[in-house]
């Protein structure tokens, strides 16, 4: 017998169980984009600010942090579901996009943004019209529409259960029905390759500032500069503190990079050189850290993402069966960290 079996099941049978799995993980979002609607499906993403003005917690800009490649949003605009998205990566920081031009003027510099490629729905749905059955579905808390049908503009992204997807795929047809039958088949989408490609400009645009900058000497300058790849000067301080990588143990100094707990993107000059704000880490461990798929508490305990690829963790020797605890950390360390657990880590803090 030359067919592929799923644990002494025919191939067929398997596959399906696969897909019913793939389903089950599967996460559905509802995103109101009635300022940045045409930007934002043109672009191919969707971009938030990190806080509300007074720099409040908004859970809707948190829940950038828990969107995962494969998941499906609903894009609302104009009283109508235009279309729905398939989301290509995780959220990573990005500066605010140029095409916003005047919209949004007063959000953050820098914020969160997720690829995501939209379809355009041929029957678009004025939820408005099907208040009878959606009303039984919307959630108590958080809900993307009024109970006129209206949408609540106080929401960006919001969680939508499974069963008011459900029900909005119903209502939209046969090619929404086929789009979730399709990205349930693709469980392993792949990023973009210029998904940092905005936050290198961005990061490169500070580098000039710097280099440019009059009142900080020559000496000061490179070594900013130098902090950004985890060296230099940055790197020596460190290795005040630390002697080898807090995951791996790994202690060969080539073979390590200083990893800073607030980015150097998001730091002052004087916070991008403190040794209390890095880590040493490897290659591998520095990505996962960086890119906020791990944490880590002040007493040492290792935090893993809710929408990081654990199989991928293991094999870049992250434990994720056992709690892992890497050491207490310095008090100065411990103020760089809750910086990272609350605006880097991939986790909305409800």
């Amino acid at each position: 017998m030359t067919a592929n079996t799923y644990n002494g099941t025919p191939d067929i049978l398997g596959q399906f169980i696969c897909l019913l799995m793939r389903k089950a993980e599967m996460r559905y979002w509802w995103v109101n984009q009635n300022q940045t609607h045409r930007q934002e499906i043109s672009g191919g993403y969707l971009w938030s600010p990190k806080r509300a003005q007074g720099d409040r917690r908004n859970p809707f800009y948190e829940s950038m942090r828990e969107v995962s490649p494969g998941d499906l949003v609903f894009s609302f605009f104009d009283t109508l579901i235009y279309g729905i998205g398939i989301a290509l990566s995780n959220c990573y920081e990005s500066p605010r996009p140029e095409e916003f031009g005047g919209v949004g003027m007063n959000w953050e510099r820098i914020g969160w943004k997720i690829r995501v490629n939209f379809i355009e729905m041929q029957h678009k749905v004025r939820p408005k019209k099907h208040m009878d059955v959606l009303s039984a579905v919307l959630p108590g808390k958080y809900s993307p529409l009024q109970a006129s049908g209206n949408g609540n503009q106080g929401i960006y992204l919001t969680e939508l259960s499974a069963h008011f997807a459900e029900v909005l795929i119903g209502l939209i047809g046969r090619q929404a029905e086929e789009l979730v039958q399709a990205s349930a088949q693709q469980p392993a989408l792949i990023r973009p390759p210029a998904e940092k490609a905005d936050m290198e400009v961005w990061e490169h645009h500070l580098e000039q500032t710097i280099e440019e900058a009059e009142d900080i000497p020559e000496t000061d300058r490179e070594s900013l500069i130098i902090a950004r790849r985890g060296q230099g000067l940055f790197k020596e301080r460190v290795l005040r503190i630390e002697r080898f990588c807090r995951v791996t143990k790994v202690e060969r100094l080539e073979h390590l990079r200083a990893s800073h707990c607030k980015p150097w993107r998001d730091s002052n000059n004087e916070e991008r050189l403190n040794g209390e704000n890095g880590l040493l880490l490897t290659p591998s461990i520095d990505h996962l850290f960086d890119r906020g798929f791990i944490s880590f508490e002040d007493a040492g305990r290792l935090i893993i993402s809710p929408v990081a690829h654990r199989e991928s963790l293991r094999r870049m020797g992250i434990e994720t069966e056992q709690t892992v605890n890497v050491g207490a950390f310095s008090e100065g360390q411990r103020t760089f960290l809750d910086f990272h657990r609350n605006s880097v880590l991939l986790q909305a803090q409800r």
